[in-house]
């Protein structure tokens, strides 16, 4: 009687294909897992304990506050909204992404409006347009503070007064509204060319005949924009919107290197840096971060959920 072997699917070819493919992702999970998953989880886990300086050489058993943390966050002077007083850093959080956003996404869209045309030297205008994005950010904002500084000597003060428009210098990065408005169109001017080049993209794609029978019809130029262009960027205007909207929200560096967070200007990332790493707080730092998580996460799926279906329904 024949014995007939079992085939041995450990050397199978499947088998030694599927080894392959997790010997080839391992890396990359391990670096995704512990730089962003387990400090994501840890975050979670933070804000829920009494983290401090105290027992950091210890945090694992920290022990548990519940919402404790939360509660300090809400009750805190610079987080909360203050008739007459300040907005408080999600009120000002708020504004700032959504203002930097619009605003970002309105000059890429002229830049890529006007980069769309031919003409001499077009080339050479898109390289120089994408000066601002390539910049290293440390640069550029001292850059700014130069030209804003409050002394006589700053670019802009000496400028104006000069031409008789001022008397006296102004601080324009220690004056509160003046200096979140002065962040908006640094965020604006800064972040342009992201939302310049995907729009670009999506208009040199745009048949041209669409345009050449509106003419033939009689539309003019705002006509075509509003019923061709518009409706033919929809999407990735949605889609660079999203992206701009989730980047500023959780914008840390700008802010604190033009004004450090200061007169009107302190948002919610800036503000769990001062709780962890000013008042070595870091059960509240983590909770700040976790609201700051949450009000994104509504957002976005309302924004998902309702702007985005509509437009495909349509």
């Amino acid at each position: 009687m024949a014995i007939v072997s079992k085939p041995n699917h450990w050397k199978s070819l499947r088998a030694r294909e599927t080894r392959l493919a997790w010997s080839l992702i391992s890396p990359t999970a391990l670096i995704v897992f512990g730089l962003v998953i387990f400090p994501a989880i840890f975050s979670v886990w933070v804000s829920f304990h009494d983290v401090g300086l105290h027992n950091l050489n210890d945090v694992f058993h920290a022990p548990f506050v519940g919402f404790e943390n939360y509660r300090k966050v809400f009750a805190d002077f610079a987080f909360k909204f203050q008739p007459g007083q300040s907005w408080g850093a999600a009120v000002t959080s708020v504004v700032y992404s959504f203002t930097a956003t619009i605003l970002t996404i309105f000059v890429g869209l002229i830049a890529a409006l006007l980069l769309n045309r031919p003409f001499r030297g077009r080339s050479i205008t898109r390289a120089v347009f994408l000066f601002p994005y390539v910049a290293p950010i440390v640069s550029v904002a001292f850059v700014w503070r130069w030209i804003l500084d409050p002394r006589p000597s700053g670019v802009v003060n000496d400028i104006l007064m000069k031409l008789g428009v001022i008397d006296l210098p102004i601080a324009y990065l220690a004056t509160r509204g003046l200096a979140l408005l002065l962040v908006i169109i640094f965020d604006a001017w800064r972040y342009f060319p992201f939302a310049m080049l995907m729009i670009l993209a999506r208009l040199q794609a745009v048949d041209s005949t669409m345009y050449e029978a509106a003419e033939v019809d009689g539309a003019n130029t705002l006509q075509k924009f509003w019923n061709i262009t518009i409706p033919e960027l929809r999407y990735v205007l949605g889609a660079v919107f999203l992206l701009r909207l989730m980047w500023t929200f959780n914008k840390f560096d700008d802010i604190f290197l033009l004004t450090g967070g200061g007169f009107g200007t302190r948002v919610l990332p800036v503000l769990t840096y001062e709780f962890s790493f000013r008042l070595f707080d870091f059960g509240r730092g983590a909770a700040t971060a976790m609201i700051l998580l949450t009000i994104l996460a509504i957002f976005m799926a309302f924004y998902i959920g309702v702007v985005m279906r509509s437009d495909e329904d349509e």
